[in-house]
């Protein structure tokens, strides 16, 4: 397959591909990795009049530890494979770190962005789920100004995003963990590389006596975005960890928080089946971690 003919353009400049996006409006995409937008050109499922390409930007593909108010900074053009490899995300962030190999393949993470996953907005991306756990922040630029999103209103639907026509996502920022905290990350998909059937970020935070001051969990193909699972959270708040807790936790999330679809990957009862047990299992994982960084 072939896409649709399209003009095309590679800004060296963020102000310079900002302008290009604002002269041709709802007729130009931008285009990061290319991973997931070129297929669907090619298969006519998309068909932009223009491309505006921000592989030449230089000045978004970085990765650093943030300040005061965030542990890690990320450029919206670094590429997967160089978060997965930076010494700087596994301290500051072991959550992203953990989650990227479950990427696609190496292959895909060379050129795949950070930035590009996150706009895209697929509810079985592993990438939205994670800064959902986090509760990473969003900078947005257009020719007009930017704005600073919380994760809680960036997601707004199947491949849908609060980015409004013009805006490029140019940076995430993800805040420092607090003292006794884990995270954990797990997924089940039919192969590796393959899109999750189910997946879960983990986030807690235990108090001084060993109890569950925090707790933040998403999951990611149950729904048309992540899915923050506020239900099991609340089973775990101020409770000691014990196998019944996450279990109840489990059956909480599978249960009250989400309302999976049925495909032919898996039925929504598997999919239930499958949140239950990575819930309880990302957790376990998530609070061992926790107690060793106490």
């Amino acid at each position: 397959m072939k896409p649709a003919a399209f003009d095309y353009f590679t800004p060296a400049t963020v102000p310079e591909a900002l302008a290009l996006l604002a002269e041709h409006g709802g007729d130009a995409k931008p285009l990061a990795g290319g991973q997931s937008l070129i297929p669907a050109m090619n298969f006519r499922l998309a068909r932009p009049a223009v491309l505006v390409d921000l592989n030449r930007i230089a000045e978004l593909a970085y990765v650093r530890a943030g300040g005061k108010d965030a542990g890690l900074v990320i450029g919206a053009m670094a590429r997967q494979r160089a978060v997965e490899r930076s010494d700087v995300v596994a301290r500051a962030a072991p959550l992203v770190a953990e989650a990227m190999p479950s990427i696609a393949h190496p292959q895909i993470r060379n050129r795949g962005t950070m930035g590009g996953s996150v706009a895209h907005a697929d509810p079985a991306a592993e990438l939205p789920a994670v800064m959902l756990a986090l509760e990473a922040r969003f900078r947005a630029q257009s020719s007009t100004g930017e704005r600073s999103i919380p994760v809680a209103e960036f997601f707004k639907g199947m491949l849908e995003t609060a980015l409004a026509p013009g805006e490029l996502l140019v940076e995430i920022a993800v805040p420092a963990l607090p003292a006794r905290t884990g995270t954990a990350f797990l997924e089940m998909a039919r192969r590796h590389g393959d899109y999750a059937l189910v997946g879960v970020a983990a986030v807690v935070t235990l108090d001084t006596k060993g109890r569950c001051h925090t707790a933040r969990i998403a999951g990611f193909s149950v729904g048309d975005g992540p899915v923050l699972l506020a239900e099991a959270a609340s089973v775990l708040a101020g409770q000691p960890p014990s196998e019944e807790l996450l279990r109840a936790a489990g059956d909480a999330a599978a249960t009250r928080d989400v309302d999976p679809p049925s495909d032919i990957h898996a039925s929504a009862a598997y999919r239930r089946q499958l949140v239950a047990v990575l819930t309880r299992r990302a957790l376990a994982r998530a609070f061992e971690r926790a107690k060793s960084a106490a």
